[in-house]
């Protein structure tokens, strides 16, 4: 992350799982100024139309390949049911020449699919990584980092994390310290006290990890909608009408987790209830707004196959 415009996304490692189409004035407040969200993803290769770039601060757009048409996951639970070969054949034949600007373009950072974090996610990793080799013996699929899906407490993140690091240790690539970017990560299916908890426990440790180069937390809705019908509602960073929960709050804090550098609290945030201001137009629910800057990363193909993508 790159954002040197001397507000809270500076240095800041936290972005959004962002669904396209969200609420205006929740926008305005996810992307204001004040707000440490410094990058978002909206699961496509395409940003979002609505999301604001008319402040000084620069929010960095992160383009993800969800399947090899537009992983260990099936299609009915977000993932892209992609066998790990097939994925292998499309990640050497159209990932992988982007590290290299390809024909003449941009040049990009990517990322090994995102697995579920489960004993099925590794060993679909582990034949991803066997197929790779097998196909290019040279150089296998090479990654700039790991885009990282996770789903539980703070304790079962921390211990995939190092099931991962311990199994890239051990598995060659073309970054000897490669990063991981936890793309999607919540608590589904529990009360507010306990995601609550699973966050404030969360935050600060992956601020303190050099190894993580960002995180998204799933995800940025209101109670209510369906988006939630999986993980339930206590994971929304909005109310039913628009303002923070606890949850919300606590996310757009700088001070629940700094830099995670030299423990700087940093300051800041929003007290749960606000609300974001609506649109010049007083279209709360309208669109609007310029393109954010493109980001020289990419998240990757999804579910198993979440591969990501970021532009040098």
């Amino acid at each position: 992350m790159d954002n040197n415009d001397g507000s809270n996304k500076a240095q800041s490692k936290r972005g959004l799982a962002y669904q396209q189409g969200a609420h205006k004035a929740d926008n305005n407040l996810l992307f204001s100024p004040e707000s440490p969200v410094a990058w978002y993803y909206t699961w496509s290769l395409w940003p979002a139309p609505e999301v604001n770039d008319t402040t000084s601060a620069a929010v960095e757009f992160l383009p993800l390949l969800h399947s090899p048409d537009d992983p260990d996951g099936d299609t009915g639970s977000g993932g892209s049911a992609v066998e790990p070969e097939d994925a292998a054949k499309a990640y050497i034949d159209r990932i992988a020449p982007l590290r290299s600007g390809g024909d003449g373009g941009r040049t990009w950072n990517i990322s090994h699919p995102s697995v579920t974090g489960s004993p099925r996610g590794l060993d679909w990793l582990r034949r991803f990584n066997e197929s790779c080799w097998d196909l290019d013996r040279d150089q296998g699929c090479p990654a700039d980092f790991v885009a990282v899906h996770w789903y539980g407490e703070y304790q079962g993140l921390a211990g995939w994390l190092d099931t991962l690091r311990d199994f890239y240790k051990k598995t060659p690539s073309s970054s000897s310290e490669l990063k991981f970017w936890i793309t999607e990560m919540a608590l589904p299916q529990q009360d507010d006290e306990a995601t609550l908890r699973m966050m404030n426990e969360t935050l600060p440790y992956l601020d303190g990890l050099d190894y993580v180069d960002g995180y998204a937390w799933f995800g940025a809705f209101r109670k209510g909608e369906k988006a939630n019908e999986w993980t339930g509602d206590a994971v929304s960073l909005f109310d039913d009408e628009g303002g923070l929960t606890e949850l919300g709050s606590l996310y757009l804090s700088p001070g629940s987790g700094g830099d995670g550098k030299n423990g700087d609290s940093g300051g800041g945030g929003f007290e749960p209830g606000t609300k974001g201001p609506p649109g010049n137009d007083g279209d709360e629910e309208g669109a609007a707004a310029s393109l954010p800057v493109a980001s020289r990363w990419a998240v990757g193909l999804a579910g198993v196959l979440a591969v990501g993508l970021v532009a040098w």
